[in-house]
């Protein structure tokens, strides 16, 4: 006897179109669409999980080198100033140091000028 699986089937489908909603015409409503569109968004979405890294560390680094040159220096002399000096800042506090308090990067690019 032939067992066709209609609960694992449906259950099976009713995920990917719940997955699937807000996909244009036939991505949302078709099982095989919707399928080929969910493991497209899925694969991009793990993808830019990655990318997401890489933009926000060049965007920290370009509001750190905009605020050292406020300070007279650039951003790899600070960077490098700081190394030396045993600041163990990361980029992403030294960013947001940069815009919220101007006076203590002021100081820290002081002391990575000195060092």
């Amino acid at each position: 006897m032939r067992v066709k699986g209609g609960f694992t089937n449906r259950r099976r489908h009713k995920k990917v179109l719940k997955r699937a909603k807000g996909y244009y015409s036939a991505g949302s409503r078709a099982f095989i669409h919707a399928a080929e569109k969910n493991d497209r968004g899925m694969a991009y979405a793990y993808a830019h999980r990655k990318m997401k890294k890489r933009e926000f560390r060049a965007l920290w680094n370009q509001r750190i080198n905009a605020a050292a040159r406020v300070n007279g220096t650039t951003y790899s002399r600070l960077i490098g100033g700081l190394i030396k000096a045993g600041v163990t800042l990361d980029r992403k506090s030294l960013a947001d140091l940069a815009i919220s308090d101007a006076a203590a990067f002021t100081a820290l690019c002081k002391h990575a000028i000195t060092a």
